[in-house]
């Protein structure tokens, strides 16, 4: 396994397949992406990066964009991919075309689904992504949950003002499709850097609500999230902003849909672009060597 020159194993590798999204959230960060358009990798290039980086033990790859359900070859994407004997591959999506596609994605090899679910009210949700499709969104999480893509995690960051008052309606849909839910600070990056100020919430009461009522708490090793037990629900606290032990606790590099390799969401250190390297005869050992030396720039961006 890599390890870095903090001690930090990496073993997770994020991969933005594509920039574009059918929704339009005013608090998007953009994957930390700064590049605009650029033509995205293809089925073959990411097989190939996700060869050589299982071949370092970095065996658990989440896709995402923009929105990954997009690209009309994702299918095959997960297709190729599933074939690196990773741990764990998933996909990160806004899930308004996944009650089309959650079947056919576990067909070819998706383990689990991450859902992005800012509220549980039309009204809201319409404010914040800007269209009207919560039922789509509510009827892809039905279709993952039947097509065995479980744990199903449903992503719900906190607005201040907005959707802060949800807590206990995610809390019981949450039980109610037998997912897990995942309490997410609004962080200052991509769209979300405007909003900041205005949106930012802190989870603290939150956590206080959770310490009292929960019959079991447990930590990950992962950025040392707290988890807890609640009446049969599991939620998950994401905590990122001015958070030392979430980044000291980071074990994963990033990718965008162009083929830049990155050290970390937040930094703007250099990237590494693996797009030139993957049609030459050596691909692999110069996908290695670029793994390593990404491993090797990696700090954790609050220290």
């Amino acid at each position: 396994m890599l390890v870095d020159r903090y001690g930090r194993p990496v073993d997770r590798l994020r991969i933005s397949v594509t920039q574009r999204c059918n929704l339009k959230c005013f608090y998007c960060h953009k994957e930390g992406i700064r590049e605009t358009g650029g033509p995205e990798l293809s089925p073959e290039e990411l097989s190939k990066i996700v060869e050589v980086a299982a071949s370092l033990d970095i065996r658990k790859v989440k896709l995402t964009g923009g929105e990954p359900l997009v690209r009309e070859d994702i299918v095959e994407i997960v297709f190729l991919l599933s074939q690196h004997g990773l741990q764990d591959l998933g996909v990160t999506t806004n899930g308004i075309l996944l009650s089309q596609l959650a079947s056919s994605l576990a067909d070819a090899g998706l383990m689990r689904v991450n859902v992005n679910l800012p509220s549980l009210k039309p009204s809201n949700y319409r404010r914040i992504a800007g269209v009207d499709r919560l039922h789509d969104v509510l009827s892809g999480v039905n279709a993952a949950r039947d097509a065995g893509l479980t744990p199903i995690k449903l992503n719900y960051v906190v607005l201040k003002g907005l959707n802060d008052n949800e807590f206990f309606s995610m809390l019981n849909y949450a039980r109610k499709v037998d997912a897990i839910l995942q309490v997410i600070e609004l962080e200052p990056m991509g769209s979300g850097r405007s909003v900041y100020g205005d949106y930012h919430a802190d989870l603290k009461p939150y956590e206080e609500w959770l310490h009292q009522h929960s019959s079991k708490i447990t930590t990950r090793s992962f950025h040392l999230r707290k988890q807890y037990l609640v009446d049969g629900v599991w939620v998950e606290l994401v905590k990122p902003i001015h958070n030392p032990l979430f980044c000291l606790h980071c074990t994963r590099l990033r990718l965008t849909s162009s083929g830049k390799l990155k050290t970390c969401l937040m930094s703007n250190d250099p990237e590494i672009d693996l797009k030139p390297l993957l049609d030459k005869s050596e691909w692999r050992e110069l996908l290695r060597e670029a793994f390593l030396k990404a491993v090797a720039l990696r700090k954790p961006f609050y220290q």
